[in-house]
């Protein structure tokens, strides 16, 4: 079991140094291909240290996936979401 945690770890370090190699893939891009982005990692590192009784607030998950502080990230890399993309991202999350 210790093997499998140590793959899955450098597994995920490897996805997240890969999504950093492609800053040219923009979050809505992933969200509308795949259903989840950059920040869904954020997000999931919260609620799964949460879990273990591990308080990680939302900023520090976001800079350890997106590699610095997001508001600089999203200055130096974040397109705006063209028409098309948000249609797409609208209708495969309707809001409720």
């Amino acid at each position: 079991m210790e093997k499998e945690i140590e793959i899955q770890a450098a597994v995920f370090r490897r996805l997240l140094a890969h999504l950093d190699s492609r800053k040219d893939v923009q979050n809505i891009e992933l969200m509308n291909l795949a259903g989840f982005c950059r920040n869904c990692f954020s997000k999931w590192t919260v609620s799964e240290a949460e879990k273990l009784g591990v308080t990680i607030d939302i900023e520090t998950a976001r800079e350890q996936v997106y590699g610095m502080p997001y508001s600089e990230w999203k200055e130096k890399h974040q397109l705006p979401a063209t028409p098309e993309q948000l249609e797409k991202f609208n209708q495969l999350n309707p809001k409720k």
